[in-house]
């Protein structure tokens, strides 16, 4: 038998379910959702950066609720320092409802002895991890994550995406794609969508405020996925200044409800306790200057219902899964 962190959220009556790592939870219950951060991340391509420290990571994530906010999506995927055994703890000391991610990034995160040893079946680890518990004991991811390249996917991205499709078939959960400066959004909807057939609406872009064209912004909610504007405050990335734009450009399209806001801390010194923006900057100074242009009741919907509905899942239906 599994041990995982107990369940102490009430657990939703009926399908579909948000996966939290206290246990399953009504998609109406995750209130204002930063939909794509990070809590801990560990990489050799951010040497010195490393978010591993855990009283940050408290303190963080209770400036994110003094602001405001309900939950955090952690899409910090395999082997990649997620600390999930901490993450529990972090949930019921906060009161911020956190959903881990299983999954992985691009290969350039990883050890080349890693991939190797993972490579072998990685929908079932995927799988596992979303319907057993992460490292078997841990608490249960509630989405897969993985990468695309600058403009085009390469092999690596091919064999996760390929192996994410199956893991989404097998439990319903929601795949969020890494854009490489918020390109090839396209790409990954054909490879995806199209020749692997996972519905649009379980495809969630990251990034996509750091290449504002317009256009494949209005063709990826055209083709039902979901759009994740992430990573504020970013001066090197076309971000804010441009973001009241295309945001409005895809509502007054009528594309409002696959809108997601995040804020994608991947760095220590990016932390507000450590001086930077952090989780805070999306429902204080970022959630302003977007009601100012867009309104209020608009910004709310791309904070609750829209994460809302993009994480949940219908887990009760997931066959098991043997790796």
């Amino acid at each position: 038998m599994v041990n995982r962190a107990p369940a102490d959220e009430p657990v939703a009556p009926a399908s579909p379910a948000i996966r939290t790592v206290l246990g399953d939870i009504a998609p109406a219950d995750l209130g204002i959702c930063d939909a794509h951060d990070h809590i801990f991340l560990r990489s050799p391509q951010l040497p010195g950066q490393e978010l591993d420290d855990a009283e940050a990571a408290a303190a963080e994530l209770s400036a994110f609720r003094a602001a405001g906010g309900a939950a955090v999506i952690q899409w910090t995927p395999y082997g990649m320092g997620r600390r999930a055994a901490e993450l529990p703890r972090l949930a019921r000391e906060s009161g911020v409802r956190i959903v881990a991610a299983t999954g992985l990034h691009q290969a350039a995160h990883y050890s080349p002895e890693l991939l190797a040893r993972v490579g072998a079946d990685l929908a079932g680890l995927f799988v596992s991890e979303l319907t057993e518990g992460i490292g078997g004991t841990g608490p249960r991811a509630g989405m897969i994550k993985v990468a695309g390249g600058f403009h085009g996917l390469d092999r690596h991205a091919r064999q996760t995406m390929t192996a994410a499709a199956e893991a989404q078939r097998a439990t319903g959960a929601a795949i969020g794609v890494h854009l490489e400066l918020g390109t090839g959004a396209l790409d990954v909807l054909d490879l995806l969508c199209g020749t692997l057939a996972v519905p649009p609406e379980r495809v969630i872009l990251g990034h996509l405020n750091r290449s504002p064209d317009l256009v494949v912004h209005r063709a990826a909610a055209g083709a039902g996925a979901y759009l994740a504007f992430d990573g504020p405050s970013r001066a090197h990335h076309a971000t804010d200044w441009r973001l009241p734009e295309a945001l409005a450009a895809l509502a007054d399209a009528g594309f409002a409800d696959r809108i997601l806001l995040g804020g994608d801390t991947t760095t220590a010194g990016a932390r507000s306790v450590n001086g930077g923006p952090g989780m805070p900057y999306l429902l204080r100074r970022h959630r302003e200057r977007l009601v100012r242009t867009l309104g209020a009741d608009l910004v709310t919907r791309f904070l609750t219902a829209n994460p809302a509905r993009a994480f949940a899942a219908d887990w009760a239906r997931a066959p098991h899964h043997s790796r």
